[in-house]
């Protein structure tokens, strides 16, 4: 029997007699600490301040304001909730896709209004139980042990093998925080022998996806969504299994139906634009970074890369034909939050003006060439590195915008940090021709990878040399000097200056002036911690 009078609530719902309503139930089932809130920001300001034991959270909090959905994710993401607690998400909607975007970020339960007093206490009870029988698992996980989370299963099912299905998810889990590949691969095919679970099946293909093995995770992946058609994070791991296969047409399909069934995941909303513009589906592409930029703004994954990718979609659309008022005044309010909401960040303000000089091209030369010259000033000052994508994309405007000396700077500058990646190779020789820029990365990128095989053998003195020379040769160079840092790192007592620590935490400084977007700055942040001892 749940003990109601220990335990805290909180109810947050915009509708005042919504509260009094389920506040009153609770009374009478012998709560005696019960709080409410009417938005989103309040419910997150009280859990700052307060452990709640339970949260009935609605949906729907108004227009303009955190969701339920979005609630939950800062909860989580800002640790705001323990994995004890339980989140209930409350609404009165039932259609296919509220119900699926609600359940995506997996509350521990969906309360479908109305309800009464008796409904809601057996589920209470319910998830109560179950929390109670799970708490050593869930107090290891709030301490991020992941080995004891696995000892914590191994006891419980030793209590009862009726356990161990309630255990899978969270031994996979663990195991995958431990970098336990081949135990957790074979856990994820004995779940899937067993009994088919859609969550194994996604795990399992980001495993082998993970690894390169893209053909058996495709073969997964499609297995999955012959069986389980509505669940939306199959289809994202489809998506990248196409896009690694090439197909962005398909991958964006891929990615049509997923919103279909959930249309209210910002990222996936975001992933399906950016597909769109590959494919040069304008229209496709201004949609979904229209529903991106809207969804996201009251949302912890809001991107002004969201914002950026709308606008270059609808001045895209518009081509050569100019752009109607309407356009240029959606495409001035997107690019103008970029530019309030990012002051800080010299690559955005470049990015911005450009993208909107070139919106103004046809219709205000005038204006877009002071736009120019404010972009072209930030650009000579800046140190930051910008993604690879969006130096390729600032190249192509400055030409567009008659800047063609500086255009091909930027090229330059890309292939020096980016000039190991053969995808940023080939977005470069789509705008130029010129072998000096084609090929001057070449003779360091070899230097690169014979420092790769020399450090294979152990023979750190000698890959060392290597790196040091291709660092030379292109000094901005984030593979090269990530792999020099490494090399220095390795046996190197980092708690006594030594010539190998300075020179390696030199090569981190300027690796830090990558975007921390790039798939590499996990890496770089491990390296760091390391020869700064953080």
């Amino acid at each position: 029997m749940l003990s109601y009078h220990q335990k805290r609530f909180l109810i947050v719902d915009d509708f005042s007699d919504f509260r009094s309503s389920v506040r009153s139930m609770l009374r009478e089932l012998g709560v005696k600490e019960v709080d409410t809130a009417d938005t989103g920001e309040q419910a997150l300001k009280m859990c700052s301040q307060k452990a709640y034991d339970f949260i009935l959270q609605d949906f729907h909090l108004g227009d303009g304001k955190k969701n339920g959905q979005q609630v939950l994710e800062d909860l989580m993401e800002e640790k705001l909730i323990s994995h004890e607690s339980v989140f209930v998400m409350v609404t009165a909607e039932t259609s296919q896709a509220m119900v699926l975007s609600a359940l995506e970020h997996e509350p521990d339960a969906y309360l479908t209004k109305p309800f009464n007093r008796s409904s809601l206490a057996q589920r209470l009870e319910r998830l109560e139980q179950r929390k109670t029988l799970l708490k050593p698992i869930l107090q290891a996980l709030d301490r991020g042990k992941p080995m004891e989370v696995l000892n914590a299963c191994i006891t419980l099912c030793k209590q009862d093998i009726r356990y161990s299905p309630l255990c899978l998810r969270y031994r996979a889990d663990a195991l995958r925080d431990l970098n336990q590949n081949e135990a957790l691969e074979r856990l994820y095919d004995g779940i899937i022998a067993d009994r088919p679970l859609p969550w194994a099946f996604a795990g399992l293909g980001k495993l082998l996806f993970k690894r390169g093995q893209v053909a058996q995770a495709k073969g997964i992946y499609e297995k999955a969504l012959k069986v389980f058609p509505m669940m939306p994070s199959l289809y994202d791991g489809m998506a990248d299994v196409l896009v690694a296969e090439g197909d962005t047409k398909g991958a964006q399909r891929v990615l049509e139906e997923a919103i279909r069934l959930s249309p209210l995941a910002v990222r996936r909303q975001a992933m399906l634009g950016k597909l769109a513009m590959t494919n040069e589906d304008f229209d496709t592409a201004s949609k979904a970074y229209r529903q991106a930029v809207a969804q996201g703004a009251q949302s912890r994954f809001k991107d002004p890369e969201s914002n950026l990718g709308l606008a270059h979609a609808l001045i895209s659309k518009g081509s050569d034909r100019g752009l109607d008022t309407r356009t240029r005044l959606e495409i001035n309010t997107t690019l103008s939050a970029v530019a309030k909401d990012n002051p800080g960040d010299p690559g955005l303000q470049i990015r911005a003006r450009l993208m909107k000089a070139t919106s103004m091209l046809i219709n205000d030369a005038e204006t877009a060439d002071k736009l120019t010259e404010q972009a072209l000033l930030r650009l000579d000052g800046m140190e930051q590195f910008m993604s690879a994508e969006a130096a390729l994309l600032v190249a192509k405007q400055l030409k567009m915008l008659g800047q063609t000396e500086a255009g091909t700077a930027m090229l330059k500058n890309c292939v020096e940090i980016y000039g190991d990646d053969p995808a940023v190779m080939k977005g470069i020789a789509k705008q130029t021709d010129d072998p000096s820029i084609l090929n001057s990365g070449n003779a360091a990128a070899e230097l690169n990878r014979q420092g790769v095989r020399v450090y294979k053998t152990g023979n750190l003195v000698e890959a060392r040399q290597v790196f040091r020379k291709a660092l030379a040769m292109q000094p901005k160079n984030i593979s090269i000097a990530l792999n020099l840092a490494q090399s220095l790192l390795h046996g190197t007592d980092t708690s006594a200056p030594s010539a190998e620590l300075e020179e390696c935490r030199t090569c981190l400084k300027m690796v830090g002036l990558m975007p921390d977007s790039d798939a590499r700055y996990p890496r770089f942040q491990k390296l760091k911690s390391k020869a700064f001892g953080q």
